[in-house]
């Protein structure tokens, strides 16, 4: 089933305008959600809030916050850009430095 395009709050469709190839792509592209190190939370507190936030086990969240203490940063989730708002949303409350990017 097809279903009628949509524009995006805040934004505005052109009559008449083409969309290229790049701008299609930079749409489609997925987001993630980075953690960042920090010299406050405890590698224990990370690991937990990875399983707790995300669903992961144990050995995958280590992973993730080892890579978090040894590169600086770790990619812990991709997807839309809104459920990527909100899992920056939910590690912020959990104390943890996060942000958003698109992926490319």
């Amino acid at each position: 089933m097809v279903t009628p395009a949509r524009t995006k709050p805040g934004t505005r469709v052109e009559r008449g305008a083409e969309t290229t190839t790049d701008e299609s792509a930079a749409t489609e592209s997925p987001w993630v959600t980075l953690v960042w190190d920090d010299p406050v939370n405890l590698m224990s507190y990370v690991t937990y809030v990875f399983q707790k936030l995300f669903g992961y086990s144990e050995p995958h969240a280590t992973k993730l916050m080892m890579q978090v203490h040894e590169e600086g940063k770790a990619v812990v989730s991709a997807g839309s850009r809104e459920a990527m708002e909100i899992d920056v949303t939910k590690l912020h409350a959990a104390g943890l430095w996060a942000t958003m990017q698109q992926d490319r």
